[in-house]
């Protein structure tokens, strides 16, 4: 672990805090053990509790009284509310992506899936994960929009407690960025859009397995989950 300097060690605690849950070092609902983390990195309690309380803020870590500071656990409805958001803004994030993509970036799209075909035949989730973060992150970058960016990148960070059983699908997963990548490479703005809507929709179903029939039937109400859904091979809309 790299030792933090002396100026602004809050600042430099909440980075080495965020890579480490971006790495998965804390499970969710696991106990963060601040003065662990404070030897750890080379500083006092001080700035690592003001880093913690950012995190509190930001929602990736909870204080509970006389129990300690914890890595938040989301809750599947919790789950299904933040994959509803990012359907919609990663479906806009492709569309203004599309007529800005270049050969470059398209190599890089082509290199992080072949990436993330070797972490699937080795169902490594952490590995696998990394890339895909890669991966998105790379289409967000590309749209030019600032503030989409931003709003992303807060909705991605708050994911990062989700406790999903994602193994099984993993290779289905795998299979939307390839149709992702084939609709940026035949710069067909509206297929990458569909393309991402399929496959945050495929989060949910995962999703829907953590929950019990009232609580998706809940979900389903407040979202408008299921009323209808794009279908890539065709670019209509299949209603379920």
């Amino acid at each position: 672990m790299i030792k933090v300097h002396k100026q602004r060690l809050s600042h430099q605690v909440y980075d080495i805090l965020k890579e480490m849950i971006a790495d998965y070092r804390f499970s969710p609902g696991a106990r963060i053990n601040v003065e662990q983390i404070a030897k750890e990195v080379g500083a006092s309690r001080t700035p690592v509790w003001e880093a913690v309380h950012r995190l509190i803020q930001e929602g990736l870590l909870e204080n509970i009284p006389n129990r300690g500071v914890f890595m938040l656990a989301l809750t599947p409805k919790m789950a299904v509310e933040l994959y509803v958001i990012r359907e919609a803004l990663e479906g806009l994030a492709a569309r203004c992506a599309v007529p800005k993509v270049n050969e470059q970036v398209l190599k890089k799209m082509a290199k992080l899936i072949e990436e993330q075909r070797k972490m699937v035949a080795e169902e490594n989730l952490v590995g696998y994960s990394q890339l895909d973060y890669e991966f998105h992150s790379l289409v967000y970058e590309l749209s030019g929009n600032r503030t989409l960016l931003e709003i992303l990148g807060a909705v991605k960070n708050k994911m990062r407690p989700l406790a999903l059983q994602v193994k099984p699908i993993l290779s289905r997963l795998l299979e939307d960025h390839m149709e992702i990548l084939a609709a940026f490479q035949d710069r067909d703005a509206e297929r990458a859009e569909a393309a991402f809507q399929n496959h945050n929709l495929k989060m949910i179903e995962q999703i829907k397995q953590n929950m019990n029939p009232d609580e998706w039937e809940e979900v389903q109400v407040e979202y408008g989950i299921g009323k209808k859904r794009r279908n890539t091979e065709n670019g209509g809309v299949r209603i379920k």
